[in-house]
C-alpha cells in the first residue's frame, strides 16, 4: 500500500538517483553551451567513480575522495578539449574513445590498487559522503525525503549558480555567445579557445562528480556495471532539457522516478519479470525524449570545430 512513508521513500529515491545523472547532465550542458558535444561523459562518471571511491577508502575522507572523482573526470575534459578544440577533430569519435579508454583505464587501477579486483571494497558508513539531516527530522515520511546525501543539496545548488551564471553574468553570456556564433564572438576579442577548453574540462568535472556521488554516496562500492549508462541518459537529460538547467534538473528528476518506481515494484506483490522492472527507466526515458525531442533547439555550432583560420 502507498502510504505516506512510502511516499517519502519514492520522494527521497528519486532525488538520490537524479543526482549522478544531474551532475553530469549539467556538466554535457555547459559544454554542448559553448559549441563542443561530450558524449564521453559516460568513461568520465566510470574514472570518477573509481578513483573517489579508491580515495575515499584509502584515505577515508570522502570529500577528498569527492573531489579527486571530479579531477579525474577533468583529466579525460582536458583530452576530449585537446582532440576537439586544439586539433578540430571529430568530437563524436572523441567521445566514443574516451569511453572505451576510460572504463578501461578504471578496470586497469582497480585490479592495481585491490590485489587483480575489479570491485572495490565496500567502503565503511562513517567514511561515505554524510547524510543531512540526519536523527534531526523525527517523521519518516519527511526523513525518507530530506534526510539525503550532501551530495543530492549540491547538485541541486549547482543547478541555481549555473542557471545564475549563464544568464546573468558576461562570463556565461560569453559562453554562449561561443556556441551560437563563435566568428562574430571571436571579433569582440572574446577567446572561443579559451572558453571552450574551460568548458569541456568543467564538463569532464562534473561528470566525474556524478560518477564519485555514486560509489561515495548511492553505493558505497565501484564495480564495471555502476555506471550502466547513466553518461548516456544525463545526455538525453540535456537534449530534452532544451540545454537549460532547469531543463536538466527535470530532465534528471524523471529519471530519477522512474528508477525509485522500478525499485518499489520489486518490492511488491506485482508479479513482473525482473529484466522488464530494470529496463523501466531506461524505456521512459527513451519515450520522454521522443514526445519533447522536437522543442529542443541545441546551441547553433553545437559539434561543429572551430579554427581561427575560419574568419
Amino acid at each position: 500500500m502507498l502510504n505516506l512513508t512510502v511516499l517519502g521513500l519514492i520522494i527521497g529515491n528519486t532525488l538520490s538517483n537524479a543526482t549522478p545523472v544531474l551532475f553530469t547532465g549539467l556538466g554535457g550542458m555547459m559544454s554542448e553551451k559553448s559549441g563542443v558535444v561530450n558524449i564521453g561523459l559516460e568513461g568520465m562518471m566510470t574514472i570518477g567513480a573509481l578513483v573517489a571511491a579508491t580515495v575515499g577508502y584509502y584515505v577515508g575522507n570522502p570529500w577528498l575522495g569527492f573531489l579527486a572523482g571530479g579531477l579525474a573526470g577533468m583529466f579525460f575534459g582536458l583530452i576530449h578539449a585537446i582532440v576537439s578544440v586544439t586539433f578540430a577533430g571529430d568530437q563524436t569519435i572523441s567521445g566514443i574513445a574516451i569511453n572505451t579508454l576510460a572504463p578501461g583505464l578504471a578496470l586497469f587501477l582497480a585490479r592495481l590498487f585491490f590485489d587483480g579486483a575489479t570491485q572495490t571494497p565496500s567502503i565503511p558508513l562513517e567514511n561515505k559522503i554524510p547524510r543531512l539531516f540526519d536523527g534531526l527530522i523525527k517523521n519518516q515520511g519527511l526523513k525518507n525525503i530530506f534526510s539525503q546525501y550532501a551530495t543530492v543539496y549540491l547538485a541541486l545548488i549547482s543547478v541555481i549558480l549555473l542557471y545564475v551564471f549563464l544568464y546573468k553574468t558576461k562570463w556565461g553570456l560569453r559562453l554562449i555567445a561561443v556556441g551560437e556564433h563563435p566568428k562574430a564572438a571571436e571579433t569582440l576579442d572574446i577567446s572561443v579557445r579559451k572558453i571552450r577548453y574551460l568548458a569541456v574540462m568543467f564538463s569532464g568535472f562534473m561528470g566525474g562528480l556524478g560518477g564519485a556521488s555514486m560509489s561515495l554516496a548511492v553505493v558505497s562500492v565501484f564495480s564495471p556495471t555502476l555506471i550502466a549508462g547513466q553518461g548516456y541518459i544525463a545526455l538525453v537529460c540535456v537534449i530534452f532539457g532544451n540545454w537549460k538547467p532547469q531543463g536538466v534538473l527535470v530532465g534528471s528528476l524523471f529519471f530519477g522516478l522512474t528508477q525509485a518506481i522500478a525499485t518499489y515494484l520489486t518490492g511488491t506483490s506485482i508479479h513482473l519479470p525482473m529484466e522488464f522492472i530494470s529496463m523501466i527507466p531506461y524505456i521512459s526515458i527513451l519515450l520522454f525524449l521522443i514526445l519533447f525531442n522536437k522543442k529542443s533547439k541545441a546551441p547553433k555550432v553545437s559539434g561543429k570545430p572551430y579554427l581561427t583560420e575560419d574568419i
